[in-house]
């Protein structure tokens, strides 16, 4: 692709969305046209994303540009995409990826935005909505049992979030003094994720799954996701590890890893890897993502790159803060 993709960002001062124009800004095929914050209208973008200072001086604006633009990110609240398209009209041809959970059902025609269950249906979409990042991490952990038709049984999932899972507006559970040296549980067999979780294993095994427990924990880092999932499965851990290869072959961010995980592996990157025990009867999965990334910007990029028939891995070929 010569001609560069134009894009616009809404609700451009939260963490998904620093980490989307971290990327777009060094994207080789893309150009950012305009970034909307009504709370921050006429400051730099560097003001509120320190991080990227030197690489831009583009302003927030409160303005909205759709007719200048290829490709629209949808970055605010939950609840707020339906608000936006409420008060504005979309122009013919324009693409939209959605970071929120409004469409997530595929409701209004857009396409469940998870690489690894629906490349094809992606490259043909013009509305992506993209997964959660709990979703994420669950869905890469047990999508190729589901696939297979093994994940009749019950299975059990405990998950660990960093800090910027909780978004960026703080809370008491979000502030150092509360998180530092501290663990707790959320949500729990109740998390939203859950529901999109459900929808996209029944998808893969095209039918019915078994029953999915989850715990969610809230952790005292700033980003990332750890799940541990188990199940009773018939396979020898050879025979599921080479299942998960094949799965993912062609998955260019899905790695099944040659020794068990940590978080730091995952940390600043696309990657989702994971890695398989057998335990007795019991099949055990981890699977570890950054949440900000391939559980949220990069995943939409990752998006944007396969609606624009550009090569899934372009602009994402990030290193880990592994030290």
């Amino acid at each position: 692709m010569n001609k560069k993709i134009r894009i616009g960002i809404i609700g451009g001062a939260g963490y998904t969305a620093g980490e989307l124009i971290r990327i777009l800004l060094n994207h080789p095929a893309a150009e950012l046209v305009f970034v909307n914050s009504q709370s921050n209208a006429g400051e730099k973008l560097t003001y509120v994303h320190e991080g990227i200072m030197g690489e831009t001086d583009m302003c927030f604006t409160d303005k909205i540009y759709l007719d200048d633009i290829d490709c629209l990110f949808l970055c605010s609240g939950h609840g707020k995409s339906h608000e936006f398209w409420t008060a504005n009209e979309r122009p013919a041809g324009l693409k939209v990826i959605d970071l929120a959970q409004d469409f997530r059902d595929e409701s209004c025609g857009y396409v469940y935005g998870l690489p690894e269950l629906n490349r094809e249906r992606i490259r043909e979409a013009d509305s992506v909505a993209n997964p959660g990042c709990y979703a994420t991490a669950i869905q890469l952990a047990l999508l190729p049992l589901a696939s297979a038709g093994l994940l009749k049984n019950e299975v059990n999932i405990t998950g660990i979030t960093g800090s910027t899972g909780a978004g960026v507006k703080p809370t008491y559970s979000t502030h150092f003094s509360w998180r530092a040296n501290n663990l707790s549980v959320y949500k729990a067999f109740t998390h939203q994720h859950m529901l999109e979780v459900n929808r996209s294993l029944c998808q893969a095994a095209d039918g019915s799954v078994g029953e999915i427990n989850f715990v969610p924990m809230r952790g005292d880092f700033p980003r990332g996701i750890f799940t541990v999932s188990h199940t009773d499965c018939d396979l020898s851990e050879e025979e599921a590890v080479q299942l998960y290869k094949e799965f993912y072959k062609d998955a260019p961010f899905t790695y099944m890893s040659d020794k068990s995980l940590d978080l730091k592996q995952v940390t600043g990157t696309n990657k989702g890897l994971i890695w398989i025990e057998k335990h007795g009867r019991k099949l055990m999965i981890l699977s570890a993502i950054d949440n900000l990334l391939k559980g949220a910007s990069g995943q939409a990029v990752q998006n944007m790159n396969l609606m624009f028939g550009l090569d899934e891995r372009t602009g994402l070929m990030l290193k880990s803060t592994a030290f």
